[in-house]
Parts: structure tokens; C-alpha cells; sequence
């Protein structure tokens, strides 16, 4: 039995799956199916959720992007804007 390359998830991935534990509409097994992960992994995750250690820069704890936005994610995307029009 070989074993599985180890994997790096986006944070935004792990909000995701984390958000779907929180919901309650599916079980972790479910859940860890639906993902490919191990149940102990999503339990990890929703309690880094609900801490507010994994959240994207551009979600809050609701999955609503509109409302969260650190000063270090404004400052960045304007940054980005910036050079994007400058190169233009």
C-alpha cells in the first residue's frame, strides 16, 4: 500500500470546508468524503474557524465576503490596482 504525497490546502479551502462543518447539514464523514480529507482535519479546521485563525482575507465567519476586510488586505489590493494600471 503506497502512501499519499502530503498536501497543502489555500486557506480559503480550509475556510470553505470548515464553513460547511459549522452549518451541520452534513456529518464530518460526509463531509470528509464530499472533500477528501480526514475527519480529524475538518474538526481542526472548525475550531481554527470559530477561532478566527483561518479565515481568507476577503471572507468573515459567515462566508460573507463583503463585510471583512483586514487594513493588510485593503492595502494590498490597492496595491495591486495600482500596478495593474500602470502597466496598462
Amino acid at each position: 500500500m503506497s502512501r499519499r504525497p502530503r498536501r497543502n490546502h489555500t486557506a480559503a479551502f480550509k475556510a470553505k470546508v470548515a464553513l460547511a462543518a459549522v452549518k451541520g447539514e452534513k456529518t464530518l464523514a460526509e463531509l470528509a468524503e464530499q472533500f477528501d480529507v480526514h475527519p480529524n482535519q475538518i474538526t481542526q479546521w472548525k475550531s481554527q474557524l470559530q477561532e478566527g485563525a483561518v479565515l481568507p482575507p476577503f471572507m468573515d465567519a459567515a462566508g460573507d465576503i463583503s463585510r471583512w476586510r483586514s487594513p493588510g488586505a485593503v492595502r494590498r489590493m490597492n496595491m495591486l490596482s495600482h500596478s495593474a494600471h500602470t502597466q496598462q
